[in-house]
């Protein structure tokens, strides 16, 4: 039986410009190309996801990973696990950090972040607390919780990894689409879209914040993997990619800036960028 098609990596121009249309503005900021593999399917595409985030393991075993929630990274943590499980020694200094949190939501509560990661990864790895660092997504005093996660960062960073998603409306994290954007960890109002993020609206869940790192965080990160997958992203990821006008209306374009970084995505999520 023939295997699934094997998947592309899709180079991009490099530019110069400046801080509205780097494309067009040269003699100011550096705008680096994108690593962009388009797989056949999801399986395939989490294959590819898993690959990068071993190269990293391998070459820094007590690597500072930080992990995305929802539908597009579930698969390749699940390969993960099965990774892990084959070679346990392979991940057992490595570091983990929760990208986000849905705030009011307990820790056990089926739609919250802490949970998904403690199910579908941590939990099956069998971290020890001390390789693991999150938001409490109870702190009843935000900014309190924002300082203890950016004096943790401070103290134990950069990440090596950052895994990240792609929002519909261009967001990373929970950094939203706004006139100006949060360089550390922060309490970000949701906007009407996030608040029906499937995690909540699957568990019925009413979330009007979320703590996130901000955008000088993630961009701070060694490397970036960027995980896409469906057809429901791919008008999203089109303007991502043909676009390279950074923007705050536009999050998600603020990774034109940096030098490392690896777009995964499924053929269904590509289908526009023909």
């Amino acid at each position: 039986m023939n295997g699934p098609a094997p998947s592309t990596t899709c180079p991009r121009e490099e530019a110069t410009g400046g801080p509205v249309n780097v494309a067009e503005r040269a003699g100011a900021a550096r705008v680096f190309q994108p690593e962009l593999v388009v797989s056949p399917d999801v399986e395939t595409m989490s294959r590819q996801a898993l690959r990068r985030i071993l190269d990293v393991i391998t070459q820094k075993p007590d690597a500072l990973i930080c992990l995305a929630t929802g539908a597009s990274p579930a698969r390749t943590y699940a390969l993960l696990v099965e990774e892990g499980r084959r070679q346990p020694e392979l991940l057992q200094k490595v570091r983990w950090l929760k990208l986000d949190e849905w705030a009011g939501l307990s820790p056990d509560h089926p739609g919250s972040s802490e949970r998904y990661l403690w199910e579908r990864l941590l939990g099956p790895l069998q971290v020890r607390p001390e390789q693991y660092f999150g938001w409490n997504g109870q702190a009843t005093d935000p900014a309190a919780e924002c300082q203890r996660m950016a004096a943790w960062l401070a103290r134990h960073g950069p990440m090596d990894l950052c895994i990240l998603g792609l929002g519909k409306n261009g967001h990373l994290a929970m950094n939203e689409p706004a006139a100006a954007l949060q360089p550390g960890p922060h309490l970000a109002r949701l906007t009407p879209e996030t608040q029906q993020h499937p995690m909540l609206a699957e568990t019925g869940a009413r979330v009007m914040n979320g703590f996130t790192l901000g955008m000088a965080d993630l961009l701070a990160s060694r490397r970036i993997l960027l995980l896409v997958c469906g057809e429901g992203k791919a008008s999203v990821l089109a303007r991502l990619w043909r676009e390279p006008v950074i923007t705050t209306a536009f999050p998600a374009s603020f990774l034109w800036l940096h030098p490392r970084v690896t777009i995964c995505c499924d053929r269904a999520a590509a289908a526009e960028l023909d």
